[in-house]
């Protein structure tokens, strides 16, 4: 029996004790543990450890709400912060206490899992948490050095929306091209805040008013660790063409802390894919008549050669057959449709 295990089963021993996820993750595994996330009820829909209740350390009726908790609990919030003063609370009313040191952020750092299947985390060279939110069809969030990156933001799809009031505001919103799927001009400004940074290609720069235009071959170094490229996106099929015309319209390959993603766009199986370097995780679309096929999706994924391929913008395209074409990349199919 370990140490942590040792502890667990009473109140004698009312003190806190602040662990690493290694050791929080086995005191999970003991009976009669209560696991309790304090963040938000926001946060903790968004993604919380596996088993965990919500209790809000920073709500009104707190107190009140963890009344009658005796035995052992265990508790985390984002950093550690919010979680500290929750177990103060909890071994003034008799609890042994153990507080996730570094919160979930540091669990996610050491590679443990959440419920969530729909937020992917990736960590950049220096130790950096980047985290991708798929929200629908081709609208990302991304998480990255306390900002919010959204592409395409997209509140309402063939009967899907997305609550944008929810979430935070935006750092940066890149926008690849016009059609209503990726510039919803209500999500755009329900998003933006005072120093958003708007990136669009020139088209919507135009439609819009305002904003930073990039045109295919630009580049901007948006904030620190955080770098951005224009790239094509264009149809080739003949009876395509008018759909997304060669020069107007914007991939990106958005650099944060040396992690490359490639985010394409709408787009088909173009030349210039084999131009495209070094990519950790590659966005690439999956419908026809607008976007690629899943054979066209796979001769892409071999030019580019990242090594993870979200599909999306797949509508009622059939990605599931993907993966195994493609046994080399990691293949993760989301709610992009």
């Amino acid at each position: 029996m370990t140490m942590f295990a040792a502890l667990i089963g009473g109140c004698e021993n009312k003190s806190i004790k602040t662990i690493g996820s290694d050791e929080f993750a086995e005191v999970m595994t003991q009976k009669n543990v209560r696991l309790i996330d304090v963040r938000t009820p926001e946060e903790y829909a968004e993604e919380h450890l596996v088993g965990a209740e919500n209790i809000d350390v920073k709500a009104a009726d707190f107190a009140e709400r963890i009344k009658g908790i005796g035995g052992t609990v265990a508790v985390y919030c984002r950093g550690g912060k919010r979680s500290l003063t929750a177990a103060k609370q909890l071994a003034a009313i008799g609890c042994t206490v153990y507080n996730l040191d570094g919160g979930i952020l540091a669990w996610q750092k050491a590679g443990k899992p959440t419920t969530s299947k729909e937020t992917d985390n990736f960590v950049t060279t220096a130790g950096e948490l980047v985290k991708l939110h798929a929200l629908m069809h081709s609208s990302i969030r991304i998480e990255y050095g306390g900002r919010n990156l959204y592409v395409d933001p997209c509140s309402n799809l063939c009967g899907r929306t997305v609550d944008y009031s929810t979430m935070p505001k935006a750092d940066i919103i890149l926008v690849t091209h016009e059609h209503f799927d990726h510039y919803d001009t209500a999500a755009i400004r329900q998003l933006t805040a005072d120093g958003t940074q708007l990136i669009m290609n020139p088209r919507c720069v135009e439609l819009y008013g305002s904003g930073t235009s990039m045109a295919n071959g630009d580049q901007r170094q948006l904030a620190a660790g955080i770098t951005l490229e224009a790239v094509p996106a264009y149809n080739t099929t003949a009876e395509h063409l008018q759909f997304h015309p060669k020069g107007r319209d914007n991939g990106y390959i958005l650099t944060l802390d040396g992690l490359r993603i490639y985010i394409a766009g709408d787009t088909e199986d173009i030349p210039e894919m084999a131009d495209v370097k070094d990519i950790d995780i590659a966005f690439l679309p999956c419908n026809q008549p607008y976007t690629m096929t899943p054979e066209q999706l796979v001769r892409a994924a071999k030019m580019v050669n990242p090594k993870v391929i979200f599909p999306y913008h797949y509508g009622e395209t059939d990605v599931t057959t993907i993966p195994a074409q493609l046994p080399a990349i990691d293949v993760r199919i989301r709610h992009y449709e």
